[in-house]
């Protein structure tokens, strides 16, 4: 099992050389395809009926600069590429988490970078992960912010027994084949032996992929907190978990630990749902 086909996602106001050499890096572990892709969505600017027409006009300089600037990113995308991997470009004038989820179906693999303010800013200039993991039906890998190398080194499955967990597991095992150090950790108010049994069972499945995986059982109603608090004190790099939430109205509403992990964005970070 390995990724054919990755896309990774540029934000068109943003630096992108850090998630493109991350890109490339994973892109070259796999022999895959790497896609470059940008989205940005120009809107008309409210005024009245008399302004239409000078409103009209801003909404095409709109456009035309968001075309300059894609050509400027692909020539960039191409250059810091510079032959490593099979490449292609995709760009779209729309929304760019509608657009990105849309595109997603040409990839075994999404990358994206964490920026400040993904969720609540403007959404027509960067695409919202927490609503891509959601929609895509692909795994998302989002780099910490100013990562420029593969994470994985050190590697926690945050488990959870449940489908999301057990297809962000599956869809990670190329990455995890190239790590140092996988722990399956789960973190719980009352651990039995139900959950023991889930943790050893999940490192059985990736031990029969050639991962050797430990086990660790934390018992804490603090879920979140103390997930979190394991993976400073053990210096883990990637955070491997399910995206657990569900749509409400035009908002996506998620549990604790998926809202804990999406918000940090020092982390790196592969969801599944």
């Amino acid at each position: 099992m390995s990724y054919k086909s990755i896309l990774v996602n540029l934000d068109v106001d943003g630096s992108i050389a850090s998630i493109v050499k991350t890109a490339v890096e994973v892109a070259r572990r796999s022999n895959a395809r790497l896609i470059g892709f940008c989205a940005a969505d120009a809107y008309l600017p409210v005024t009245g009926p008399e302004g239409a027409v000078l409103a009209a006009e801003v909404m095409r300089q709109m456009q035309d600069d968001d075309r300059h600037r894609f050509n400027e990113l692909r020539e960039e995308f191409e250059k810091l590429v510079f032959g490593a991997v099979e490449t292609e470009w995709r760009d779209a004038q729309e929304n760019p988490t509608y657009a990105l989820v849309q595109v997603s179906r040409m990839a075994d693999l999404i990358l994206t970078e964490a920026r400040e303010g993904a969720a609540t800013g403007n959404r027509s200039r960067m695409a919202d992960p927490a609503s891509v993991v959601l929609q895509a039906g692909r795994p998302l890998l989002i780099a910490g912010a100013g990562a420029a190398s593969v994470p994985g080194r050190k590697v926690a499955i945050a488990w959870k027994d449940a489908r999301e967990a057990r297809r962000a597991v599956m869809d990670a095992v190329p990455l995890l084949r190239h790590a140092e150090e996988v722990t399956v950790v789960t973190v719980a108010a009352t651990i039995d032996q139900w959950a023991r049994e889930g943790v050893a069972d999940v490192a059985a499945f990736l031990a029969s992929h050639g991962i050797a995986a430990r086990k660790e059982a934390i018992e804490s109603p603090r879920e979140s907190e103390r997930l979190l608090e394991f993976i400073d004190a053990n210096e883990i790099d990637l955070v491997v978990s399910g995206a657990f939430g569900h749509s409400r109205l035009r908002e996506w509403a998620f549990g604790g630990v998926t809202r804990s992990l999406l918000g940090e964005k020092r982390l790196n970070r592969f969801m599944s749902s």
